[in-house]
């Protein structure tokens, strides 16, 4: 790509074959829009609906449960077959939640790119569509104009443009078409170039269109958005795995029930298709059917808590994947601070001030020396904030809802909201002071100067401007009132102060007057910035939101990191990130720096460096990419444009809901509709509390599924009759186990829950403890159905037996949802009734179990008899064993599983998930 920012306008103009005075000819124009293309973005094409529902049945548990299907229609088992199918349609009708994220992304790119612009063409201005602007188009700007393509400036008049979507500049940038930049010059400091959807706040300017379309910045980033993978969750990776090993498993064992069989002779048809039955039962049984729909379902109720702390998840699986971050990749304007420049420091007349309260308003104070001051009593500073009023070309508008809205340049914003401060207001001022002349702001000069009657004759010149400058011209100081000679000391002192405040990352203005006997004749104006008075010094910034510091804190706490990464100067950056606590033995990366390292490098560094500056959008995805090597979850929140391949790129992206571009919000998982980053930090919570609630039902159901799979193999190898029907297993798989499931789904966070590390991303779903628990409670269940199937066969035919087994597994693993709740706090200790979803869950699935057995239309279907006391005498005792062997593996479980399944105590930095 040519490094347009590195050549002067005659040798731009000369690159582009264009007259940078009079354009392009209409008829060139015309042959170039054929050859270039339109002035628009493009990018690849979304999956069409067809093949992400395809996509759905490719799962190998789905494969496996059309397999038994198949099987059961085979042998004529109409109705399991029947419900097989409903269940693999249904799972895959919940699976199509693929958001088309990047074509919404790219369309909102496109809606930034201006509809309209002004060329120059032949010599004449036109007003053409933003669409046919070529390369070597001359096009004009003034304030309002959204830049309409990449532009290497050839004229420019106090020209200033907001940048802050692109680059994450907090303040606008001052524009010189005569400079000409190294060709390394980060995006930021490009200041002979304006960017495709970017917005002149200030002046005017023309320029020649150097890229158009995907050829622009913008271009780049929707090339990046749509290059950007879809990868699979944290969670959907455990699930994929767990299916996988639990097809491997039920594969292994049917292979073994058919060799089991044929090695006795099973070689008539019918008993052939006895084997079939029993594979179909034992594909049946394994495979936790329900399992997708409840995972679904708990997320989906996790999205809607999450609505209520200010956080709208668009992909399900997000919210879960904010429960096991353990680095948030954030943006410094806008998400970390306000994207508002305010004035925070004054020196004035030889003392310091402070100042406190909103950007732009007048809630706040100004104080010396702690002390509250008021204009009235302080000459210095009602001559300051007079000139912040006065010497201001910005507008801040009260609007509807009680808020101020500033229409102007943010630098001047902060002014006004000093002078307000001290209840100094324009339009107060303006019939007192009107404004009678003004020297423009000039890039060159570096000052802004207006004039007015002075109330006691004469005229006064108002003056702002860079330090140096003003200091330069000026001869005397106001001090107490009075105009003192500005001899060296008084100087150095000056200097001094300005160092210090520029030392904070401060962005310094100098306010200073002069008296003028009469107004001069318009030629001599710029002469009158002669003989100041200087005033004050004004120290600015880009102040942090009030809940950022204890929001970074709190992520702190909970084991994960805090990366800021940001479009500003490295030593802004460093002032934030000390403000935040962030600076730590990393330093502060740039992405000057950032190009020159290897990506072995860049990962080693990534794991200590938590600032990062003048970043680039292909950085912020190259840092992501980084950390995600180093097996870290990444959340990233942003808010502009130059966020979006980051945010697609991340884990989980989360865009600001209220500041945060329509290219961000589309590119992004989560969107905060407060803004505040602090509500990142409830969002990660909820998704703690939603995981572990996840492995609680996964816990529950597995055991069940284990149990009936060891009870069907078990039956088989002892040669007694199939115990429990497919269809028998699919309705304690679908309906006994669901209900309950979904009730685990929305238990309350156990205590602790963000006091702890997060956990790593390569920790199963099954460890240790929760596995060996599996194995004692499955068990349990085998023993509890099979003895009571062995006792019945004694004394019913094999319906009456398989009738009881179907019941006393029915109520075990209904009794087994409760001790499921949590795997160490004993049942009783919760409260039985304390999860009130879980009393209505498994008495909603109880009540359904005995419509199956007294409901007479349905006893052929599942196969079961009306029982009687004396049958529920054997049931009931059998169907508590399950529920006590629970309660005494937790006693038993720190005995035998040690300390291995407690998490680590915070580890530095580097290394701070849990083990």
């Amino acid at each position: 790509m040519q490094a347009w920012h590195s050549l002067s306008v005659a040798a731009a103009g000369r690159e582009l074959g264009t007259d940078t005075e009079c354009g392009l000819t209409p008829q060139e124009a015309a042959a170039r829009l054929e050859r270039y293309g339109p002035n628009e973005l493009g990018g690849k094409e979304g999956e069409p609906l067809w093949r992400k529902l395809l996509a759905q049945f490719q799962d190998y548990l789905v494969i496996i449960l059309l397999a038994a299907g198949a099987v059961s229609f085979a042998v004529g088992e109409r109705t399991d077959a029947a419900l097989i199918l409903l269940i693999v349609v249904l799972n895959a009708v919940l699976g199509v939640i693929q958001e088309g994220r990047a074509e919404r992304a790219l369309q909102a790119l496109k809606q930034l790119a201006a509809p309209q612009a002004r060329v120059l063409r032949g010599g004449r201005v036109f007003e053409v569509p933003a669409a046919t602007i070529v390369p070597g188009d001359v096009v004009l700007l003034e304030a309002g104009s959204v830049v309409p393509c990449d532009l290497r400036l050839t004229r420019t008049a106090s020209l200033k443009i907001e940048e802050a979507a692109l680059t994450g500049e907090s303040v606008p940038v001052e524009k010189d078409a005569g400079a000409v930049l190294a060709a390394g010059a980060p995006l930021a400091e490009r200041c002979n170039l304006a960017y495709m959807g970017t917005t002149v706040v200030y002046g005017r300017g023309e320029g020649v269109a150097c890229a158009t379309g995907m050829a622009t910045e913008m271009g780049r980033i929707a090339g990046l958005l749509a290059a950007a993978p879809e990868e699979l969750t944290p969670l959907q990776q455990k699930l994929n795995a767990l299916g996988k090993s639990l097809g491997t498993i039920t594969l292994v064992i049917c292979g073994v029930v058919f060799l089991t069989g044929f090695l006795r002779g099973a070689h008539t048809g019918a008993r052939l298709l006895e084997m079939f039955l029993v594979a179909v039962s034992l594909a049946v049984a394994a495979i936790p059917e329900g399992l997708p729909a409840v995972v679904t379902i708990v997320l989906a109720l996790g999205m809607q808590r999450m609505v209520e702390r200010n956080a709208i998840v668009k992909r399900l699986h997000a919210v879960e994947t904010l429960g096991s971050t353990t680095v948030i990749c954030t943006d410094k304007t806008g998400t970390l601070t306000q994207n508002k420049m305010a004035a925070v420091e004054l020196w004035c007349g030889a003392a310091a001030y402070s100042v406190s309260g909103a950007a732009y308003g007048r809630e706040g104070a100004i104080c010396r020396a702690g002390e509250k001051v008021e204009p009235a009593g302080d000459p210095d500073l009602a001559r300051a904030l007079l000139i912040a009023a006065l010497c201001n070309d910005a507008r801040v508008e009260q609007e509807a809802d009680g808020g101020v809205h500033l229409a102007g340049d943010p630098t001047e914003g902060a002014l006004l909201g000093l002078a307000a401060k001290g209840g100094l207001f324009p339009a107060d001022l303006a019939g007192t002071y009107p404004r009678v002349a003004e020297v423009p702001f000039d890039s060159r000069r570096k000052l802004m100067s207006t004039i007015h009657p002075a109330p006691a004759g004469g005229y006064l010149v108002l003056t702002k401007g860079a330090p140096d400058v003003v200091l330069g011209r000026a001869t005397r100081l106001l001090v107490n009132g009075r105009e003192e000679e500005l001899t060296p000391a008084r100087r150095r002192e000056i200097l001094a102060a300005n160092a210090a405040l520029a030392g904070q990352a401060l962005r310094v203005l100098a306010l200073a007057y002069r008296h003028l006997p009469q107004l001069p004749a318009e030629a001599d104006l710029s002469a009158v910035e002669e003989e100041l008075t200087f005033v004050a010094l004004a120290g600015l910034k880009d102040p942090l939101r009030a809940e950022a510091q204890a929001a970074v804190q709190r992520c702190r706490s909970a084991g994960i990191r805090t990366v800021m990464i940001t479009g500003d100067h490295p030593d802004t950056a460093a002032a934030i990130g000390r403000e935040l606590g962030l600076v730590e033995a990393g330093g502060v990366l740039s992405g000057v720096e950032l190009d020159k390292l290897s990506p072995t490098a860049l990962g080693e560094r990534v794991r200590t460096v938590n600032v990062y500056a003048r970043v680039a959008p292909e950085h912020k995805s190259a840092i992501v990419k980084a950390l995600k090597e180093q097996g870290e979850v990444v959340a990233v929140t942003g808010d502009g444009v130059n966020d979006a391949p980051a945010l697609k790129t991340a884990d989980i992206g989360v865009a600001m809901g209220i500041t945060g571009t329509d290219v961000a919000k589309g590119a992004a998982d989560m969107i905060l509709t407060d803004d505040n980053f602090a509500s990142i930090v409830a969002a990660v919570e909820e998704g703690r509390v939603i995981y572990s609630n996840i492995r609680k039902f996964v816990y529950f159901l597995l055991s069940c599924n284990v149990g009936e799979v060891l009870i069907v193999f078990l039956a088989e190898l002892f040669g007694l009759p199939l115990p429990l029907l497919p269809v028998q297993l699919l309705w304690l798989n679908l309906l006994t186990d669901a209900f309950p499931a979904l009730a685990l789904g929305v238990e309350k966070a156990e205590p602790g829950i963000m006091d702890r590390p997060p956990r790593s991303p390569r920790e199963p779903i099954l460890d240790r403890p929760m596995t060996l628990g599996i194995i004692v409670q499955s068990a349990a269940l085998t023993a509890a159905a099979l003895g009571v199937f062995t006792v019945a066969l004694g004394r019913y035919d094999v319906t009456g037996a398989r009738a009881l087994a179907f019941t006393t597994l029915v109520l075990a693993e209904l009794l087994r949802a409760y001790t499921s709740r949590s795997e160490r706090i004993p049942v009783l200790r919760l409260g039985l009734f304390s999860n009130p979803s879980l009393f209505l869950g498994t008495g909603f699935s109880l009540l359904l179990f005995l419509s199956t057995i007294y409901v007479p239309a349905l006893q052929p279907v599942f196969r079961t008899i009306p029982l009687s006391w004396n049958e529920w005498r054997l049931i009931l005792p059998a169907a508590f064993l399950p529920a006590a062997a629970a309660e005494a593996w937790k006693q038993l479980r720190p005995l035998l599983t040690g300390n291995g399944d407690k998490r680590k105590a915070v580890a530095p930095a580097g290394d701070h998930r849990a083990s």
